[in-house]
């Protein structure tokens, strides 16, 4: 299927936008329905600080207890109980993708 640019109207300010030939193959590659109905100056302030820039914004860490080796260590989500939480280190012994360890053999 081949694409031409589109103007739009945004929804939020009233703005023309385009939505260009790559944009609108990129939402039938990700099987999207419906075009944008906002420019990218709304869709971004609707967005919170940071969310989708991949970097910058702030991480809530949570205090755990390494369940291989009891140190007390953070992670980024909150711990479920019952569910084994590791550390940095032992995550890469166990084959995890922190720290540049290589993983533990199968035994």
């Amino acid at each position: 299927m081949e694409f031409q640019d589109k103007v739009l109207t945004c929804r939020e300010c009233g703005k023309e936008f385009l939505f260009s030939a790559g944009e609108q193959a990129f939402y039938a590659e990700k099987g999207f329905q419906h075009q944008p109905s906002r420019c990218k100056d709304c869709r971004g302030s609707r967005r919170p600080a940071g969310a989708g820039e991949g970097a910058g914004g702030e991480r809530t860490l949570f205090a755990a207890v390494c369940s291989a080796c009891g140190k007390d260590t953070q992670v980024p989500f909150k711990p479920t109980p019952g569910k084994p939480v590791y550390c940095r280190d032992c995550y890469a012994k166990r084959g995890g993708r922190a720290g540049e360890h290589s993983p533990a053999p199968l035994t």
